[in-house]
């Protein structure tokens, strides 16, 4: 087993919000990022969910967080691209990342949109059958990204604001670099290695040859190390559901402890034919789950953590939550905060 050595620690957020009230939910969204810099965590991320009390537009989202924090590494995960044109959504992504000083962080799945059926002409403009939903779609966006011109050297654009060698717009240096991938199968983790991209995985993966989710994840970190050819280091961050009940006061506790009750016989079999296997939530106290995520072989190979939230709490529990993870678990994984590790290395 590898020793836990943390050097990356993040949290995501779902962002929902009362059906009646999107502007209070958004707030203490923004709030939540704000108080995640204040502990030192070093990126906070939000979920893109559609025709949900959640955060559809995770740039439009992130923007605005952006100019209520200064240093903490804004993500999104994921962006469901069957939903989404890659050459706008390239120019909304470049934008934040130009506001927010090169902090974006972006995570992708490919695939059709799974209420695609339901909207129906209100989102394609042609047969859905005809529209390519594949990695492909991920690669556009990534190319649009990539600062490239668009034509040859004699190609120009002409404007009431001059003349001009067109390419999308504004130009996010190193962004590519911080694309990520969902990945839940080897077959998507190998395209994402081989294509380098950094891997997200999660609570949720495929039991290909396993029922243990732990050996499906390390199959598949395996997987993913052995196809990625760029010259930079990859990237892999393993998202868990944990949470701590130190901090609560006694009412809290027995809520946090019927959550985890009642997703957990959807942990003990693989579900349909993808064989999807749920990793049980870690909810308990600091010390009960630092014994978990110690004994976890999966963590042992990555550097980088990301605390997934559950949904539909008050800013007041996700605050509580945060808190204590970065205060009573996250040094006993390793991880010191940015000032800390910069006055080590110096």
């Amino acid at each position: 087993m590898s020793a836990v050595r943390i050097d990356h620690l993040a949290f995501l957020t779902p962002g929902n919000y009362p059906d009646e009230a999107p502007l209070a939910g958004f707030e203490r969204t923004l709030e939540l990022f704000a108080a995640g810099e204040t502990l030192g965590y070093d990126s906070a991320w939000v979920r893109q969910r559609h025709l949900e009390r959640a955060v559809s537009s995770s740039a439009t989202f992130l923007a605005a967080a952006s100019q209520r924090t200064t240093r903490i590494g804004l993500g999104a995960a994921v962006i469901q691209m069957g939903y989404e044109n890659p050459f706008r959504l390239a120019e909304d992504l470049a934008t934040v990342d130009v506001l927010s000083h090169g902090r974006l962080n972006i995570g992708l799945s490919a695939g059709a949109p799974a209420h695609g059926v339901l909207l129906g002409d209100r989102l394609f403009d042609a047969n859905p059958e005809l529209i390519d939903f594949s990695h492909a779609r991920v690669e556009r966006l990534r190319r649009n990204l990539a600062g490239g011109w668009l034509g040859d050297e004699d190609t120009f654009v002409e404007s009431a604001a001059g003349r001009v060698r067109p390419r999308v717009t504004p130009y996010a240096p190193g962004l590519t670099e911080r694309l990520w991938y969902g990945g839940g199968s080897r077959r998507s983790i190998e395209w994402a290695g081989r294509n380098g991209f950094n891997l997200l995985i999660g609570n949720i993966t495929s039991g290909e040859g396993t029922d243990d989710y732990r050996e499906a994840q390390l199959h598949q970190l395996d997987l993913y190390r052995s196809h990625w050819s760029e010259a930079r280091v990859p990237r892999i961050a393993l998202g868990r559901v944990i949470v701590p009940i130190d901090g609560a006061d006694a009412g809290t506790r027995q809520r946090y402890r019927e959550f985890a009750e009642g997703r957990h016989a959807r942990t003990l079999t693989p579900h349909g034919e993808r064989r999807t296997l749920f990793v049980p939530d870690l909810v308990g106290t600091a010390d009960e789950i630092v014994g978990q995520l110690l004994a976890d072989p999966v963590l042992g190979q990555v550097s980088e953590l990301r605390l997934e939230l559950p949904y539909d709490l008050p800013f007041e529990n996700y605050h509580q939550i945060i808190e204590d993870f970065v205060t009573r678990i996250a040094p006993e994984l390793g991880w010191r905060p940015e000032a800390a590790r910069a006055t080590m290395a110096a």
